[in-house]
């Protein structure tokens, strides 16, 4: 099947030669709840931002829903809708308004447009007819996402959605976009929080300096994450911090408490604590924790690479 995204050998450098993509290969599936990550500068906006037509690229080839960004840019541009990270729309028109603008923009006939309907589902009906410079950031936020929907398009990306907005809304967000995905929207999702994608994405990919250093569904990519911790309360204090076969790092927490990281696919916990109790020291409490994906996201964006 047609990928929904599919860039080969993205490159874009910048005037002065900053390397934003350096060769970028992906392909996103039709129906995923995708998961784009990376640290600040990795490339993701230049990504997003040359899928949308906002910036152009120095190299490789780019596809939205089949669609050549440069031989077909109108059926591209029409395939997609992207919510930016920066809160961005005309001040004095109402959110009614506005959606109707873009509505326009898109060619979307009058007896076609969404636009009630589409502000009912981000909880802004209600605010339809007041200037949108008074409305509160998080009602601004949910106005950029009905804005990028007006023309119904099958591919969706949300750019930071949840930065800076509070529990509630962001709970919100969250199922806004569950629905969208079940009613059979491709979603991309790039976020900083590394629990939103572990919760939401079905596949993520990890940019970093300008490359894909992963792209594997989620499981698979929480699976890398071998390194357990035990962390245990001993009876007395220790001096000196005790070798234990089979630990790959031995931690101080405390005068009689030590934090025990092992690779959870070489050794079990309760040979750790055997190995403990031989060593003669009495262990009071224990508490394990799992190498979740926010460790994973550290130690391939750690990897040394090309300039962002």
């Amino acid at each position: 099947m047609t990928a929904a995204i599919r860039l080969d050998g993205l490159e874009k450098t910048y005037a002065g030669g900053k390397r934003a993509l350096d060769g970028v290969s992906l392909a996103i599936p039709r129906g995923s709840l995708f998961g784009l990550l990376g640290p600040n500068g990795a490339g993701k906006s230049t990504m997003i931002n040359i899928l949308a037509g906002l910036v152009t690229k120095t190299a490789g080839k780019a596809e939205v829903w089949g669609f050549d960004i440069d031989s077909h840019p109108r059926n591209a541009k029409a395939s997609i809708g992207v919510v930016p990270q920066e809160l961005l729309f005309d001040a004095f028109f109402t959110p009614f308004e506005t959606l109707e603008l873009q509505a326009g923009l898109f060619g979307v006939p009058a007896v076609k447009r969404r636009t009630m309907e589409l502000l009912q589902k981000v909880r802004l009906d209600d605010k339809a007819h007041v200037y949108s410079r008074t409305l509160s950031g998080g009602m601004k936020r949910r106005l950029l996402i009905a804005k990028a929907l007006v023309h119904n398009p099958p591919v969706i990306i949300l750019d930071e959605p949840t930065a800076g907005v509070d529990i509630e809304l962001r709970q919100m967000l969250w199922a806004y976009v569950r629905e969208l995905h079940a009613q059979g929207t491709t979603v991309v999702l790039t976020t900083h929080y590394l629990e939103e994608a572990e919760e939401l994405c079905d596949r993520i990919a990890i940019v970093n300096h300008g490359r894909i250093v992963i792209d594997t569904d989620t499981p698979t990519l929480l699976g890398q994450a071998r390194e357990k911790k035990v962390e245990v309360t001993l009876q007395a204090d220790v001096a000196d911090l005790p070798q234990i076969e089979g630990a790959s790092r031995v931690e101080r927490l405390g005068p009689n408490r030590l934090a025990i990281s092992y690779d959870k696919g070489l050794v079990q916990a309760g040979a750790i604590l055997a190995r403990l109790a031989a060593a003669g020291l009495g262990i009071v409490d224990v508490t394990t924790r799992e190498a979740d994906l926010e460790d994973v996201f550290l130690a391939l964006t750690a990897q040394p690479g090309g300039a962002a």
